[in-house]
This record gives structure tokens, C-alpha cells and sequence, in this order.
């Protein structure tokens, strides 16, 4: 016996299909020749002994007026076995006399089988999705190879010494609305003959596992895929964000770029929320730095820039100091990006040192000051 199990909406959907084709009562019976879909709602749950006939030897069966008097549950008509992969799973049966029906016996049976066939083929592209979205799950869990999950992963084709980076995705919304954003998400997501890996890890989050690239061309490629993706989203109305977290390889390296997609995530909501896409490479320091967030070094970090707030009420200094940062401390850049003469820019930059009690010239007081705006969260001016 197969281990397709034929079930009873299948049976009823052959029945209605065939029944449109010829103009006779359809049976259909499980593999034990129970009746589980007829045309004859009565006839539900019969053992048709015809039935059992064209299943244990394998062939067609035609049962006359004369010999429908001797079977349990049978009448006349003509049944056929269905199988799927050369296995009997079940059989057809057409009411009525045989050689009226003899004909159309084959072309039922053909049809019950494609009907048969494509159901199995659907049940097992939603088992090897769902095989795939745990074997997600499992991987940006793991802190550790496994020997199991290295074998689960070969057995569906995906190969884990490659580096691989993952782009988590929120939608915004809450509920259904939340719901059928991801579903979209997910279609889009889908390539013609590739399965992408996919998981939901929340009700509006989804991870997407993507080959991690080795070499910048490439980085530039996937960062490219990851916008077109986010315009793609946009042009249908989806409200999405997505990170990017960094390409890792080895045991492991899967959860910690998830880590890294998640943090992306937070610091990139954080600091830049009229953006849609985040990359790691962007906001690395941010991102590293942002386990401190909360913890007492952070505190001593920003007590600085604090005393730096309270002398700087219309933020001219902290505008002055991040695009001093952002030209690489060039004096020259920075006035020119200020629109100010280097002289007043040197005296900004006195002011910012009197203030918060750091030497501009020593590259460790430049350091803590460069660090503790990478932690500040974002401050109206």
C-alpha cells in the first residue's frame, strides 16, 4: 500500500470532476474499499466488495446484474484501481451496466489519478516548505553546529558551509493587517523553480536566510536586491522595513547574523526612521556598541555630551561636532560643510571641549565623544 492516504475531499472532488465528464453515478473508495466519495450521499462509508476485487488483483473489474446479487454493497458497473507511483492507494467505481461504461472506465480512472497526483505533489511542496521553515527556525537559534541539523540541511538541498546573512523583515500593522502584509511579503519573496528559505519568527517579522557575498561586486549586488525588494513592496502598498545583518559561515553563524539583522534593525529604527532598509556595514559601530546601550557604561559615555546638551540649547555645537566627525576631523571639510570660516569653526570646537571637559587634540577624548553619539539616541535640536 502507498503511503499516500487517499481522503475523503479528495474522493468527493474526483467524484464531482468525473461526474461532469459522464453520465453515471462515480464511487470512490479508499484503500481498504471503503466508499468515500460518491455521487450518492447514501453510499458513504459502504465496503464495496468490487472495489476491494479491482484492488487486490490489481485491474479492472466489471460486475454484471448477475453477479452484483452475490457481492455485499456492490451494483452493477465497472471498477477500476488508482494508483500513484505504480501503488494501489484506492479505486473508482461507475454505476451502471459494463458495457455501457466500458469506455469511459479508463478516462475516469486517468483523471482520478492527475487529480490524485497533483494533491500528493502539493502535500509535499507544503511539507518541504514546512521541513524549510524549521530548519530556519532551528539554524538562527543555534549557537553551535549540530550534526542533525547539518543533515536536515543537506537533505533539502541548502548548504551550510557556505556563508549565509539574514534579512529580517517587519511589517507594520497589527493583526490581520500584519497577517496578510507577510503572506504578500512571502509571494514576492517567491523565485520561479527556487524555494527561498523563509520563517516567521513573530506576527510581523519574517527571517530570510540569502547567500552571503564574498567580495564587494557582490555585497553591492545583494544590497541592490535588497532595495528592489523594498521598492517592490512599496509599489503594492506594504509598509515594510528590512535588515540586513552581516555574512557569516561555520557553526553557528547563521544565529549570529541574525543578532546582528536584529540589532541593524533596532539601531537603524532608532537613528535613521524615514528609511526603509538597513545594512550591517552602515551601521556597524552603532550596532556593536549597542549592547552597551543600556548597562552603566553607557551612562559614563554620555555624561559628556549631557553637559554638552545643556550648554547647547539650539544644538549649533552638536551640529558642529557631528560634521566635524563626519569629515574625518578635517578642519577644512568640516567648515566647508558647515559654511563657516575654519576660524569659527576652531572656536566651536574650543567651546564643545570647554564644555564637556575633553581635550579635542588627544585621540582618546576624541574617541569617547565619537562613541557616545554613536549611542545618543536621536534629539530634537
Amino acid at each position: 500500500m502507498a503511503a499516500y492516504q487517499l481522503e475523503a475531499g479528495m474522493a468527493q472532488e474526483i467524484v464531482s470532476r468525473t461526474m461532469q465528464i459522464i453520465d453515471s453515478n462515480v464511487n470512490v473508495m479508499d484503500g481498504r474499499g471503503r466508499i468515500i466519495g460518491s455521487g450518492d450521499p447514501q453510499r458513504l462509508g459502504e465496503l464495496h466488495e468490487g472495489a476491494l476485487l479491482a484492488i487486490a488483483q490489481g485491474r479492472r473489474v466489471e460486475i454484471d446484474s448477475a453477479v452484483a446479487r452475490g457481492l455485499h454493497g456492490v451494483r452493477p458497473g465497472v471498477n477500476l484501481p488508482l494508483r500513484i507511483d505504480g501503488e494501489i492507494v484506492g479505486a473508482v467505481g461507475l454505476s451502471g451496466e459494463p458495457e455501457t461504461l466500458r469506455r469511459y472506465g479508463q478516462l475516469v480512472s486517468m483523471t482520478a489519478e492527475m487529480m490524485l497526483e497533483q494533491a500528493r505533489l502539493q502535500q509535499l511542496l507544503a511539507r518541504d516548505s514546512r521541513l524549510r521553515e524549521e530548519l530556519v527556525l532551528n539554524l538562527i537559534r543555534a549557537e553551535g553546529g549540530t550534526s542533525s541539523l547539518a543533515e536536515w540541511a543537506q537533505r533539502l538541498g541548502v548548504n551550510l558551509d557556505q556563508p549565509w546573512a539574514v534579512a529580517l523583515i517587519e511589517v507594520e500593522g497589527q493583526g490581520p493587517d500584519a497577517g496578510s502584509a507577510l503572506h504578500e511579503m512571502q509571494a514576492l519573496l517567491a523565485a520561479p523553480g527556487r524555494e527561498p528559505l523563509l520563517a516567521l519568527v513573530s506576527l510581523h517579522e519574517l527571517v530570510w536566510l540569502v547567500p552571503a557575498p564574498e567580495g564587494e561586486a557582490r555585497g553591492d549586488a545583494l544590497r541592490a536586491r535588497m532595495e528592489a525588494l523594498l521598492a517592490r513592496a512599496a509599489a503594492q502598498g506594504l509598509e515594510v522595513r528590512l535588515a540586513l545583518g552581516n555574512g557569516f559561515s561555520g557553526p553557528g553563524g547563521i544565529a549570529r547574523s541574525y543578532r546582528t539583522a536584529r540589532a541593524t534593525l533596532a539601531v537603524g529604527k532608532q537613528r535613521l526612521p524615514a528609511q526603509r532598509g538597513y545594512f550591517y556595514p552602515d551601521l556597524r559601530l552603532p550596532v556593536l556598541l549597542d549592547s552597551l546601550r543600556d548597562g552603566w557604561q553607557a551612562e559614563e559615555l554620555a555624561q559628556p555630551l549631557a553637559r554638552l546638551r545643556e550648554a547647547d540649547s539650539n544644538g549649533l555645537l552638536r551640529r558642529t561636532l557631528r560634521a566635524w566627525f563626519a569629515h574625518d576631523v578635517q578642519p577644512g571639510a568640516a567648515a566647508r560643510a558647515l559654511f563657516i570660516h575654519r576660524n569659527t569653526l576652531e572656536y566651536r570646537l574650543n567651546r564643545i571641549a570647554d564644555v564637556t571637559g575633553l581635550d579635542l587634540t588627544r585621540f582618546d577624548h576624541r574617541l569617547l565623544l565619537y562613541v557616545a553619539l554613536q549611542l545618543e539616541a536621536p534629539q530634537p535640536e
